[in-house]
């Protein structure tokens, strides 16, 4: 028997998911899935380490691209994405619904879920009077591109819900397909979610009653627990619909702006005479043959790895700063870079070190160089005003930070979660020596009486 898990929630859902995405997709291949989603909430974050898991370790899985969304407590729906039109429709909705909402929480609307033409979409019922009405939407904005996933929990309302999703598979016409909704790769995570839960809802462990999981159902099962548990149909269904998905993040591309370019020239003739001009500011008596030599060897590799509008990108930025006498610095491996020294990216006279380009371009690594470039904190808003202005919001980004927490908010706010006095985390904390890396904090919890086994404080 196959089995593809389609709905899957990350640790990168904040404070939901137990388990890092190399543990899940690791743990989907041990047991011998076909393929594994990683669906966080509102996310696509937590993809990009699972697929890196998955290259590093060639792992005999797929990795499916996708995300979960709720609309109301009526809905909960999770994308999917079958190709890179579909990926490029999820990221779309993911950034109008974070931007309607303040940091950490988005916002759905229906008009998004209208307007998905290429997501697949696993609607995942609320067993609720509301079914209907959604089932209605579905069928209407999804049509063929809609199966609805059933979950088999073991909390006592699993033949209720069965009954319910077969009465709207039959009525609309949707497929049904199994999923676990996983949270954690193995069952022991249990206990770790509810105590993220507790966190989320500033609550306690002891407290949660209904509101935590009843029981290790959402764990990433083996094929012989899902035989038992599923109909054979609804197993094979998660697969096909894994067929259906041949995106892979190795299609993405970097696109760079091509208006930098003037009429009259090519990227590559761009380039080279943009680096002339800097070649006669850095040398100013003559350029060495043998500095000489080097450029032509870096624009030809350049050219070769298509990466023309790479640097031009990165040229006109740090032209604006130096036009409004923004201070900033080129740092890194573009040090190694006779070319961006002529750009006027880095500062460093490669007559004065070792230069060695391939720290900083290889054929073999196949991605585009990186280029570090500081700017004073003071003014460094400009510079980012200055690019969105120029390229406009739609193509431009800030990279994406994940929330963490450090070491003593962890323990304050797990500790929190277990009921313990804060008087008394205070005092712990006050014990550790965080520098002490030879002890390490868990030997040092050990030595302050805290059974980490037994969960109990001698």
């Amino acid at each position: 028997m196959m089995f593809a898990e389609l709905v899957c929630q990350s640790n990168f859902s904040f404070l939901e998911g137990a388990s890092h995405p190399e543990e899940l997709v690791n743990t989907a291949a041990f047991l011998g899935y076909e393929a594994i989603t990683i669906s966080d909430e509102c996310s696509v974050a937590g993809v990009v380490r699972a697929h890196a898991e998955i290259k590093a370790n060639g792992l005999p899985i797929k990795l499916i691209v996708g995300s979960v969304f709720r609309l109301a407590p009526d809905l909960r729906v999770c994308l999917l994405c079958p190709d890179k039109t579909a990926y490029a429709e999820l990221c779309r909705i993911i950034t109008n619904a974070r931007r309607r909402s303040e940091k950490g929480h988005y916002a759905l609307s229906e008009w998004d879920l209208k307007s998905v033409k290429s997501c697949l979409a696993i609607w995942l019922p609320a067993y609720n009077d509301y079914d209907r009405q959604w089932a209605e939407f579905f069928a209407k904005f999804f049509s063929e591109r809609c199966w609805i996933g059933v979950s088999r929990l073991l909390n006592g309302n699993d033949n209720t819900h069965f009954a319910t999703a077969m009465s709207l598979s039959e009525e609309y016409c949707f497929p049904l397909v199994a999923t676990n909704q996983a949270l954690f790769h193995h069952p022991d995570r249990q206990h770790t979610q509810h105590v993220l839960h507790a966190i989320r809802t500033r609550s306690t462990v002891a407290d949660l009653g209904r509101d935590g999981l009843p029981n290790q159902e959402r764990s990433l099962k083996t094929l012989t627990k899902l035989t038992r548990l599923y109909p054979k149909a609804w197993l094979s269904e998660s697969v096909s619909i894994a067929s259906l998905c041949q995106f892979n993040l190795d299609e993405l591309k970097y696109q760079y702006p091509s208006e930098l370019v003037p009429d009259g020239y090519t990227a590559t003739s761009y380039l080279r005479h943009c680096v002339e001009t800097g070649i006669k500011k850095r040398f100013k008596q003559g350029v060495p043959e043998a500095i000489r030599e080097t450029i032509e060897k870096e624009l030809a590799l350049i050219h070769s790895e298509q990466f023309e509008y790479f640097f031009l990108t990165i040229y006109d930025i740090v032209q604006f700063a130096k036009s409004r006498g923004i201070l900033y610095q080129g740092r890194g491996s573009a040090a190694n870079s006779i070319v961006c020294y002529c750009l006027e990216i880095t500062a460093v006279d490669p007559r004065q070190i070792n230069v060695l380009f391939e720290r900083f371009i290889s054929k073999e690594r196949n991605e585009p160089p990186d280029i570090d470039v500081d700017f004073e904190h003071e003014r460094r808003e400009e510079v980012i005003q200055y690019i969105y202005a120029k390229y406009g919001r739609e193509r431009t980004a800030l990279a994406a930070s994940v929330s963490t927490f450090r070491f003593k908010s962890a323990f304050r706010e797990v500790g929190k979660a277990l009921g313990l006095p804060e008087s008394l985390l205070g005092y712990w904390l006050k014990q550790f020596n965080l520098r002490d890396r030879t002890l390490g904090w868990q030997s040092q919890l050990q030595e302050l009486g805290i059974d980490q086994d037994g969960r109990t404080v001698k």
